[in-house]
């Protein structure tokens, strides 16, 4: 098949288009090499480099998707703005490029016939995870208080009566609650891509990605994930900073397990019937806490260790971790690099260099 790999010169999309030719597919890579993802102009080169065809421009530009959809059977849509960025200022720029962005490619598929979407989703739509309460069973905890934060109360409580929580698996019948900027973009995705399949009788899968790790990540920059910013530290001699008291819980996938699950979901999109969207949760299915994740990667790369500071970002969640059951028995997939092997590799794999610079 011929598929369309928005922001295919990226972290993910650069690891899923190696990963469909070895299947055998042919990519088309549609990508604006922002300064933030991609960093100088020689990174941008290396970006371009191998990739086949290639079209460098914005997904907002209409004329350049048009063209990057000629003869194409499915669509990867990867591109997007990442992370919790500096402050509530940059929200603009994350819809502009998220939302804004995802309309004119659907807009684009509905008029040249392309029917299948596979959609870079994320499981920061669900706000915190799931957590039961000893008397009150399920509960859905709000937003922690800034005084909670302020005095070391991490933990949410129960709404009810206060008792503490335990925290478990978050399936994708969850009520989405997105708690930030970014998590709002990509439920609004989501709900772009179902709008679009029911009005064109396409069909899209939302892969619902945990915590991405792996070589390739940017290199300091505000737009990025915890792993990132723990390897760019390193990389500067300097100790991880961990956030509240490193027991918040995570599930850490490696990119290249991403980039799998991408390519069964491509081969499996089309068969789903019109029409239709379809959520899954794409984690490893082992949890751990931030503060084991800093210390494994600090241990790997030969230290500084972790600093556990206390500090916190409001837009933050406690505990959100997969179960991804339904990915592995509906799609047959299943994740192969362990979280010690991952860390291990991660740790001494380099980094692409990165700017701050936002999309314009």
């Amino acid at each position: 098949m011929r598929v369309l790999v928005t922001g295919g010169a990226g972290f993910i999309g650069s690891e899923i288009v190696r990963t469909l030719a070895h299947a055998g597919h042919e990519a088309v890579v549609l990508d604006a090499l922002l300064p933030s993802a991609h960093g100088g102009s020689a990174v941008r080169r290396a970006a371009v480099e191998g990739r086949g065809r290639m079209i460098i421009a914005d997904v907002r530009d209409r004329e350049a998707v048009d063209r990057a959809l000629l003869g194409v059977d499915v669509v990867c849509h990867q591109a997007a703005m990442v992370g919790l960025g500096k402050d509530f200022a940059d929200a603009p720029q994350y819809v502009g490029c998220n939302d804004l962005g995802t309309a004119v490619l659907l807009a684009a598929m509905a008029a040249a016939g392309v029917r299948s979407l596979v959609l870079a989703g994320s499981m920061v739509v669900y706000g915190e995870g799931r957590y039961s309460c000893p008397r009150h069973g399920g509960v859905r905890p709000g937003p922690r208080a800034e005084a909670d934060l302020v005095a070391g109360r991490f933990e949410p409580r129960c709404p009810d009566c206060g008792a503490e929580l335990v925290s478990g698996l978050v399936a994708e019948d969850a009520p989405a609650d997105p708690r930030n900027v970014y998590a709002a973009t990509k439920l609004t995705q989501e709900h772009l891509a179902a709008a679009w399949a029911r009005a064109t009788g396409g069909s899209a899968v939302s892969l619902r990605y945990h915590n991405v790790y792996g070589p390739g990540m940017p290199r300091d920059t505000p737009y990025a994930g915890v792993a990132s910013f723990f390897r760019s530290a390193l990389a500067r001699g300097e100790s991880p900073r961990v956030f509240e008291d490193g027991r918040q819980r995570r599930d850490f996938i490696h990119v290249r397990d991403v980039a799998c699950a991408n390519a069964v979901a491509v081969e499996a999109v089309g068969g789903r019937g019109p029409g239709s969207f379809a959520a899954y949760n794409t984690g490893s299915g082992e949890p751990h806490t931030i503060g084991e994740m800093a210390a494994a990667l600090a241990a790997a790369h030969g230290g500084p260790a972790p600093v556990v500071t206390g500090e916190y970002r409001l837009g933050d969640v406690r505990h959100v971790t997969a179960d991804s059951r339904r990915l592995r028995e509906e799609l047959g997939w299943k994740p192969e690099v362990g979280f010690a092997e991952g860390m291990v590799e991660f740790a001494a794999a380099p980094q692409r260099e990165a700017t701050e610079a936002l999309p314009a």
